[in-house]
């Protein structure tokens, strides 16, 4: 049957992208629309997105809200989503949303997101839009399931609807301090809050999300296991045990349309499993580019990462110089983020001019190229939600070396050169020494051209398309409105 579904989300590709969130809400809105469901996506028409790129048109809504002590006026516009069907509302609040970026550290980044989920479900009243499910990702819309049951358990619009909350990252909560509870305009449902919180003095969204909503979701089976347990929950593992069967992982899936050999837009040659040696041509060509004077043979290791240290940026700092120093590879990293890693990495390039290049900031077109071009790709994280870029990987035939956590457990199998099973390298220890040894593994499978084929092969024949996972969406929301 056709669903309704109203989704809320900071960010949607390719209008504005901090990382794979991004990739998901639009790839999972692309693929519902396509599957016949009536799919609205609510995200902040930030400053930063493109309006010459991605025409806009008035969706004839401009309303004002209160939230506490504020009140902000808004509107909503309307853009296609690439290559779908689906189209997707942007709320328009300059007071909220033309900063410097997307996210904040201002006192009222809270009422950013609180405001964009009011907007989503007030627009579903004014366009008489009944949702069936409501989708909120992240702590960005976790209030929603709440406001549900309070600010608008009034009106029948709402009566069928059922909440699903997906957790993409347990470590980003929104928390905000309790003086401000009044700007949820809960009135007296204030004592729906979580009340030892309050009385800590702090308001945690993402928890309220994980306590109101009908079903929670995570974006791989093996971290829905992880956030249950003290080490990986973030504080959240009690509630998320309580819960019980109502949390549930669904691996997230890959757009092929945007990451596929085959058809890649942003690469000067295109190439399948069976012409995979087109890969050497690319390296070469992205070498010149970037200015590493490296013989045709040398590996060429690629990463692709927020720059945080959940993404094991340590382990990779203190791994990388000493293989570099031992062994003949080029190494090429693109990113952003904190600091300290951003200028650790800019004097790894220092340090080994013409065989390591470090681009800070986010380029979309160089990502497609380390992908294309790599021998083998690099995500030590020390955990790991899902993980799209070792999904990429895997279909351009680019080797990923990954730690055993969370999506990555899930998507990529070691490889075993007894049986010739196995689509990457995986290692176990968060250390140095264990990711050492991987790349070390790795190198030594680089220099064995059967098994780095098969190893291709093996990786380039695995789907994860959203054909996929999507339908498991489908399958969670019939199951709550049954």
């Amino acid at each position: 049957m056709a669903l309704s579904i109203c989704a809320i989300a900071s960010e949607a590709a390719p209008f504005a992208k901090t990382g794979g969130l991004a990739d998901v809400t639009a790839a999972l809105t692309k693929y519902l629309a396509g599957a016949g469901h009536d799919v609205r996506l609510f995200v902040p028409l930030y400053s930063s997105v493109d309006r010459a790129r991605f025409p806009l048109s008035p969706a004839g809504i401009s309303r004002s809200t209160t939230l506490g002590a504020h009140t902000y006026a808004w509107s909503v516009h309307i853009a296609a989503l690439p290559n779908s069907s689906a189209r997707v509302h942007m709320v328009d609040c300059p007071a909220l949303y033309a900063r410097g970026g997307l996210y904040t550290s201002d006192g009222d980044d809270h009422r950013r997101f609180l405001l964009l989920t009011r907007a989503a479900l007030e627009c579903c009243q004014h366009l008489g839009f009944q949702p069936d499910i409501l989708h909120c990702h992240d702590w960005h819309a976790a209030f929603g399931p709440l406001f549900l049951r309070t600010l608008y358990g009034w009106d029948r619009l709402f009566a069928g609807t059922r909440s699903v909350l997906t957790i993409h990252n347990i470590g980003y909560q929104g928390v905000f301090a309790a003086h401000d509870a009044a700007d949820l305009g809960l009135g007296d449902n204030a004592h729906l809050l979580h009340q030892d919180d309050l009385k800590a003095g702090r308001i945690n969204a993402l928890k309220h999300g994980c306590m109101y909503a009908d079903a929670i979701t995570t974006v791989s089976p093996t971290y829905a296991r992880e956030i249950r347990t003290p080490q990986y929950g973030m504080g959240l593992e009690d509630i998320l045990r309580a819960r019980g069967a109502a949390l549930t992982g669904i691996l997230n899936g890959v757009d092929y349309d945007e990451w596929d050999p085959r058809t890649d837009r942003y690469v000067d040659l295109n190439y399948d499993a069976s012409s995979v040696s087109v890969k050497g041509e690319l390296k070469a060509r992205l070498l010149t580019r970037l200015h590493l004077p490296v013989a045709a043979g040398v590996p060429l290791i690629g990463m692709v990462s927020r720059l945080a240290a959940q993404k094991g940026i340590e382990l990779t700092l203190a791994a990388l110089p000493r293989l570099l120093a031992a062994r003949k590879l080029a190494f090429v990293a693109l990113g952003s983020g904190e600091g300290g890693y951003e200028y650790a990495l800019g004097q790894l390039q220092r340090d080994f001019p013409g065989r390591v290049v470090c681009h800070r900031g986010y380029n979309e077109e160089l990502a497609h190229w380390i992908e294309a071009a790599g021998d083998l790709f690099l995500m030590p994280s020390l955990y790991e939600p899902c993980g799209l870029n070792q999904m990429y990987s895997l279909r351009y035939g680019t080797v990923p070396v990954v730690r055993r956590t969370g999506g990555l457990a899930d998507s990529v199998q070691p490889y075993d050169p007894a049986t010739g099973t196995g689509t990457g390298i995986v290692f176990e220890e968060p250390s140095a020494a264990a990711l050492e040894a991987a790349l070390g593994g790795a190198l030594g499978l680089y220099a064995q051209p059967q098994h780095w084929r098969r190893l291709q092969a093996n990786g380039m024949a695995q789907d994860f398309s959203w054909a996929r996972q999507g339908a498991l969406y489908v399958a969670l929301y019939e199951q709550l409105l049954a």
